[in-house]
């Protein structure tokens, strides 16, 4: 039997030309940085996905703006399939939850180190870095 795929979204959040990213506070990838996000669920458009996580994680309201990629990515245990999306900060402050993260950061394009980020993450950050997109 195959490995299980999940089908998850991710936000690249920009704020003052700063990419928003958390750490890790558990799991076999807990103390490196993510894009936040998280699984959808049946009948959740990726879009609506996102909102709910961000509402969920950060205790914060998101503008999604466009897909900037999707990435596949296999890990030991299952394969990930994420849609990565832009979005701007509607209203909060991403607040980060005891457990979930363990810091957070907005990191400047160059001062992101890809080893820092989970392996699917890295895939994200180099896309910014190659900039092959285009920012509203």
């Amino acid at each position: 039997m195959g490995k299980k795929t999940v089908r998850a979204v991710a936000a690249v959040i920009v704020k003052d030309g700063k990419y928003f990213a958390a750490k890790r506070g558990y799991g076999f990838l807990k103390g490196y940085f993510e894009f936040p996000g998280g699984k959808i669920e049946e009948g959740e458009t990726p879009e609506q996905a996102l909102i709910r996580e961000i509402e969920e994680e950060l205790s914060s309201e998101i503008l999604v703006h466009d897909k900037l990629l999707t990435v596949n990515y296999e890990y030991p245990d299952f394969i990930l399939d994420m849609d990565v999306f832009f979005a701007s900060l509607k209203q909060g402050r991403l607040l980060l939850h005891e457990g979930i993260h363990l810091e957070e950061r907005f990191f400047e394009l160059d001062e992101m180190d890809e080893s820092l980020f989970c392996p699917a993450d890295q895939l994200i950050v180099a896309a910014l870095k190659r900039r092959d997109f285009a920012l509203r």
